[in-house]
């Protein structure tokens, strides 16, 4: 087993790092404050590089030795940060593995110490409390005052004992992150998983270019729009705030001569659907502009660009609990408005030169700088961008795992699963447009709602409600979805017995005919073993009660809505959704891969949404054609699986 050095630095920058660790490094006054470390389980060193020391000989040669294993909690800021101070051949990525990624492939959550509450180690509120004061102290710019004399940074020499106290948090971040390692490192990931990982960071690093005109004359056009209308509704109201919910609602009220208790969308939705007098319509109608948040964005990719042109550190890997699949982070390109203008191009080229009377003058502001967001997001001269979309991955994924027939058969012919699942349904031809088209939408929603045991409540969620049908034609609807597809529901109920019976009996359950699927019993949880051989880990799993009284799967997972570390119950519906969810993810990353090490082309991968994927291409090379066939292409373990996908070539970034 090779030698392990774990390593947790402190840092300065004026640049603020919730815009990304690129984005962080790249101030002029970033520096390496300290530098923690040890080798395997020997004593705890800090290096002091504000007091003049240096990394001793030997832990600067251990960054780049591959016989030594560095190690981080959160290795990618460690990573990006020495190699910005000492170059990125003293620092190889593909010597070093995340601890915190090791906590997130064990489906603990993200942050040093949450992880170390829930794992046992002794908590000290207090003390993380002063280590946060500490780190706001030294690391971040401060304000002037009076009582500091005027300086905008704090350094060692302005608080000496605080500055020793600083240094131990630093080593005691080493303890903790060794300690963790320890108690993780039997459930580590693959050597498959730690190429993915190292994958999240050359994409990460790529980063993405952006147009520099079209942000800037966004946001000046969105401020002065704002300020058209918030003088206008002045004006109309008398109100010295009109944006202000109270003021508003109160000079509504006054007007229609009825209390209005609420400015939310569908309320403000709701009163313009009525016969109202034209300047409350008009109040209202400035009221909906004034609420678009889509500027954020160009905020944003503002603020996270960086001297290379780039937004920089948009995904985190293994981000979904579990599942292992990506979140975003940043600018957040994972909730990106869409665009349907016909009129793209010449509204983008009118933001672009900055026209902003011919803007007011053709569009609505407020929408059309909604639907250009996305396309800020631009290949530099010279190259273009190829985006390729998998087409129902998880449709698709359900299909091959279930064995539905009918449904492989539909992907095979290139049916729309829509109009196949309404078929199957309704037992009526039904064609997109054509005889029957109307039935369409119907199986639309139950594809969306109904694959992972979704009922009534699902098909409101994804919009039934408002075609007008009532609960007992919505309940028709999820009983003839499974009735059509048998195969789904019966997935539901085996992987339930399945880990019920690993659970119960600690052995594992293979379950073959669901493309060699399997639970199995490690320490005190239930794994699930997906067909790349990964595993969904469910800690402290028991076997409780449900509401039926029936036995349930109970494990602990952190409660995204409490941000607590509790028991959450499962069943067979919600275990089909983390196993399908898995293994598209998996299809996912093996396709990135694959395009990453493509021989015939230089597919840079800059960024992935859902399950598409943004590569910057140089021009004369390659096609979408060709990424789409490397995209589709078939891994052993998921032989049989019908992948497709679709996308376009652009100088932008759009939705197609």
């Amino acid at each position: 087993m090779s030698t392990v050095m774990c390593v947790d630095i402190e840092t300065y920058s004026s640049n603020h790092i919730k815009y990304g660790v690129h984005k962080y490094v790249d101030a002029d006054d970033f520096e390496i404050l300290l530098f923690a470390y040890c080798f395997d389980d020997g004593p705890v060193t800090v290096i002091d590089f504000t007091a003049g020391e240096e990394l001793p000989p030997d832990v600067f040669n251990a960054l780049r030795d591959p016989k030594i294993l560095k190690t981080a909690y959160n290795a990618n800021f460690e990573i990006t940060c020495l190699q910005a101070a000492f170059g990125a051949e003293n620092v190889p990525d593909d010597q070093w593995e995340c601890d915190s990624v090791l906590g997130l492939y064990n489906s603990l959550p993200a942050g040093l110490g949450v992880v170390a509450k829930i794992l046992g180690f002794p908590e000290d509120k207090q003390k993380d409390t002063r280590g946060k004061a500490l780190i706001k102290y030294f690391c971040v710019p401060c304000a002037p005052t009076k009582a500091n004399g005027g300086r905008t940074r704090n350094y060692p020499k302005d608080a000496p004992d605080k500055w020793e106290i600083f240094k131990e948090y630093n080593a005691q971040d080493v303890v903790t992150e060794r300690a963790i390692r320890n108690a993780l490192e039997s459930n580590r990931p693959s050597p498959e998983e730690h190429e993915m990982w190292l994958l999240d960071r050359w994409i990460n690093n790529n980063g993405i270019a952006v147009q520099q005109e079209l942000i800037v004359n966004a946001i000046r056009m969105n401020e002065e729009h704002r300020g058209a209308l918030l003088a206008e509704a002045q004006e109309l109201t008398g109100l010295d705030n009109p944006n202000s919910p109270l003021q508003l609602r109160g000079w509504l009220s006054s007007v229609l001569g009825e209390e209005v208790e609420s400015l939310d969308k569908a309320s403000v939705a709701n009163l313009l659907g009525r016969d109202i007098p034209e300047p409350v319509r008009r109040v209202l109608e400035i009221r909906q502009d004034l609420g678009k948040t889509s500027i954020k964005k160009y905020e944003a990719m503002r603020d996270s660009m960086c001297t290379d042109g780039r937004i920089h550190d948009l995904f985190q890997f293994y981000g979904a609990q579990r599942t292992g699949r990506f979140a975003g982070r940043n600018v957040q390109l994972q909730n990106l408005p869409r665009n349907s203008m016909s009129d793209l191009d010449a509204a983008r080229n009118c933001v672009i030169d900055g026209d902003t009377d011919m803007m007011e003058m053709l569009y609505n502001v407020p929408e059309a700088l909604k639907q250009l967001v996305r396309t800020a997001l631009v290949a530099p001269t010279g190259s273009r961008f190829v985006v390729a979309d998998f087409s129902a991955i998880e449709a698709r994924v359900i299909a091959w795992v279930a064995q539905e027939t009918w449904r492989q058969e539909a992907f095979a012919a290139g049916k729309d699963i829509y109009c196949m699942s309404a078929s199957q349904m309704f037992k009526v031809p039904v064609v997109k447009h054509g005889i029957n088209g109307e039935l369409r939408q119907k199986g639309k929603v139950a594809e969306l709602a109904c694959g992972y045991g979704g009922g009534v409540m699902a098909l409101k969620a994804f919009g039934a409600d408002k075609m007008g049908l009532t609960d007992p034609e919505l309940e028709d609807i999820v009983r003839k979805w499974r009735e059509a597809s048998p195969r789904i529901p019966q997935l539901w109920r085996d992987l339930e017995a399945a880990a019920l019976d690993c659970i119960r009996t600690k052995r594992t359950i293979h379950l073959p005919q669901y493309r060699n699927a399997a639970f199995e019993w490690f320490e005190d949880s239930l794994m699930m073993v997906l067909p790349t051989g990964r595993k969904l880990r469910y800690k402290e799993a028991t076997i409780g009660s449900n509401r039926f009284d029936k036995p349930a799967i109970i494990f602990k997972s952190m409660n995204q809505t409490a941000r607590k570390w509790m028991k959450t119950e499962t069943w067979g519906g919600t275990l089909t959704e983390n196993l399908i969810q898995a293994i598209a993810r998996d299809c996912l990353c093996a396709a990135m891969l694959r395009l990453k090490n493509c021989k015939t082309a230089h597919y840079k991968i800059c960024a992935h949404i859902h399950d598409e994927v943004i590569l910057e291409v140089p021009e004369g090379e390659g096609s979408l054609e060709d990424a789409i066939a490397i995209m589709t292409q078939n891994e052993p373990w998921n032989e049989g699986l019908l992948m497709n996908a679709d996308g376009f070539e652009n100088n932008y970034y759009m939705k197609d």
